[in-house]
């Protein structure tokens, strides 16, 4: 529930850090995971785009008397303004090929997984577009959540979003070729990044799979905060930027 208004907070990760343990939070913020007596010492970690991440202790979240759990809205700083000229160059980063001979993606309907591509930048970029080559979709729909990420070190990644950026269309709109334009959330990225896409909703049988490409990695995790892993196999996910040289 958000603490001010009192609503509730759809798609929440939830999840016991670093392990293969969590789930998303439905349209209602109502969520269901397993935990079993030998995971009271460990810790829930509930995290939101906008909203302070909160940390319960499994233990104590057993003891609790009311069901409800409050999250705070985030507040942002703004810091100082210093313009400078600089030079920027329009550039398409990430994998751009359509290898039909191997593809990845999504092939189970479990919420918290994502996946994605890091991008290498020597300074920063203002994110202009997202382009996703879908391979095969079996879902009669898709709603999907579009995750940025700073890259903190090789396998440490932080959300720098401060609103959600969802994806939903019906199979009968969907192409081979999806596009996402990201220039009304004004995204700007120092160093490495990784974009991703993360499974939120609950979309019933049916699977998700990308072209792949070369060079590159697909990063991805199991769950909700989950550790990071990485695969050769490279989805082919590229983006539209305007990189400061």
């Amino acid at each position: 529930m958000d603490s001010a208004h009192q609503k509730p907070i759809e798609f929440v990760n939830i999840g016991i850090v670093g392990k293969n343990v969590g789930t998303v939070s439905n349209t209602r913020g109502v969520f269901n995971i397993i935990l079993d007596s030998e995971m009271d010492a460990d810790t829930l970690l509930f995290s939101a785009i906008g909203y302070e991440p909160l940390l319960i202790k499994i233990a104590n979240l057993r003891n609790k008397t009311s069901h409800k759990i409050y999250l705070k809205k985030k507040a942002y700083d703004i810091s100082e303004v210093v313009i400078k000229p600089r030079n920027f160059t329009e550039k398409t980063l990430g994998v751009t090929d359509r290898n039909s001979k191997v593809i990845a993606g999504f092939k189970d309907n479990l919420r918290g997984y994502e996946c994605g591509i890091r991008l290498a930048i020597q300074k920063s970029a203002l994110l202009k577009q997202v382009k996703i080559n879908i391979s095969t979709c079996s879902y009669d729909s898709i709603f999907y959540r579009l995750n940025v990420y700073s890259a903190e070190d090789d396998m440490t990644f932080t959300n720098i979003l401060k609103e959600p950026i969802y994806l939903k269309m019906s199979k009968d709109t969907l192409n081979n070729e999806l596009t996402i334009n990201l220039k009304p959330y004004n995204i700007v990225v120092n160093g490495d990044f990784l974009v991703s896409l993360e499974h939120v909703k609950d979309l019933g049988e049916g699977e998700l799979y990308f072209y792949t490409g070369s060079q590159k990695l697909t990063f991805f995790r199991i769950t909700s905060q989950g550790n990071w892993q990485a695969s050769p196999v490279p989805i082919s996910i590229s983006v539209l930027a305007d990189v400061e040289e």
